[in-house]
Parts: C-alpha cells; sequence; structure tokens
C-alpha cells in the first residue's frame, strides 16, 4: 500500500490506493471489489475496507452490488460526455479566480505539479504524468479561492481524476497546462479564462479517441 500521510485514516489511506489503482487502470472496469478479499489482499481487517469502498462509492468510482463487494464503474461515453460539461461549466470560472488572485502559496503548489507532470513526460513516465496533471487541476480549482466552487469539484474528484488519467498524449496536455499557469502566474484572467476553454475543447476532442480503458 501507499505511504501513510500525516493525520491519514486506515480507511482514507485504503480508499487513496484503491483510487489510484482504478484510475491507473490496475483495477479493471467491471472488476470485482470484495470486502473479505480486499482486506486479506492489504493485510488489514475488513472494517476500514468497508469504509473505503463506501467512500469509492460515493465518487462514483465503483457500484454496490451486494452487501459485501462492489464492481469498478465502466465508465460510458455519455458519462465522458457529461463530465465534460461540467468541467466546462466550472474550469473557466476557477482559472479566472486564480488569475485575478495570484495567490503565492497556490502559484507554488501548481507549480510543483506542472513541474511533475513535466519531468514525467519527459521521460515517458504516463502514471505519475497522469497523477501530476490531475493534481494540477485541483490546484488550480484551489486557488479560484471560491470554497463553493472547491466543495463541488471535491464531490467530482474522483470522477475527474478517472478522466485526467485516461489519456496517452501527454506532451500536449503538459503543453496546454504550462500556457494556463503562466497565463494565471501573469494575472491575466480574459487569457486564462480562453486558454482554459482551448484545453477543455482538446480534451473533449481526446475523449473521443480510444483511451487506455474504453472498449
Amino acid at each position: 500500500m501507499g505511504d501513510r500521510t500525516e493525520d491519514e485514516t486506515e480507511s482514507a489511506r485504503v480508499a487513496r490506493v484503491l483510487r489510484e489503482q482504478i484510475v491507473d487502470g490496475i483495477r479493471t472496469p467491471g472488476s470485482r471489489l470484495v470486502e473479505r478479499d480486499l482486506a486479506a489482499e492489504l493485510g488489514i481487517s475488513r472494517v476500514p475496507v468497508r469504509e473505503a469502498l463506501r467512500a469509492l462509492a460515493g465518487e462514483g468510482l465503483a457500484v454496490p452490488r451486494r452487501n459485501t463487494w462492489m464492481t469498478v464503474r465502466t465508465f460510458t461515453d455519455r458519462d465522458i460526455d457529461e463530465l465534460n460539461e461540467v468541467r466546462i461549466a466550472l474550469e473557466p470560472l476557477a482559472v479566472r479566480r486564480a488569475a485575478e488572485r495570484r495567490d503565492p502559496d497556490a502559484l507554488r503548489r501548481m507549480k510543483q505539479c506542472l513541474d511533475t507532470q513535466g519531468r514525467a513526460t519527459a521521460r515517458r513516465d504516463a502514471t505519475t504524468a497522469r497523477r501530476a496533471a490531475a493534481d494540477f487541476h485541483e490546484a488550480m480549482t484551489e486557488a479560484s479561492g471560491n470554497s463553493l466552487l472547491a466543495e463541488m469539484s471535491s464531490s467530482l474528484a474522483g470522477r475527474m481524476r478517472w478522466l485526467l488519467g485516461q489519456y496517452d498524449d501527454l506532451e500536449p496536455v503538459y503543453d496546454e497546462h504550462r500556457e494556463l499557469y503562466l497565463a494565471i502566474e501573469a494575472g491575466d484572467a480574459s487569457a486564462a479564462a480562453a486558454l482554459a476553454r482551448r484545453h477543455l475543447r482538446a480534451a473533449t476532442t481526446r475523449a473521443r479517441k480510444p483511451t487506455r480503458l474504453r472498449t
């Protein structure tokens, strides 16, 4: 399992590890998530596994089947279209507000995510690049300083991380994120919002292509 972060509960740790495995394609769509089997696999009791599975179901990454097991969600074309519709509604606002605020701590966090994505892209480490891309989007939303927007985005975070983990064209995604960051850093809200819309149009096009998990 992954390293425990500060103040992370056992159930949160299990949820994080399972979430990463789903997003990374280790646990494939439709595969079973059985409480007893997961507890044995992870060497822990069934209680934190049960809580973690409930959390993943709440995030839309797992689908309940019976009392003690679930399956990894299979995302349909309609699911992907709806996720992109939500992104188009929310992200330009987040980017605009982030550019208007130019909060130094938020900019540092975004830059850290961007640098990680860039290094991973250069060495063709797709898993790390995709995770960093999702981290960048979450940091960008936090940089908006809008607590309601952050709350709404948090409720979709698991599904958004899945969506952002499906693309193989790593360089264009990194380049678009870099342009977004530079516009936000410069405080150019109009340019940042325009870049966000362009980035989302490109993401919608990518979603129409075959991905790692779609059939």
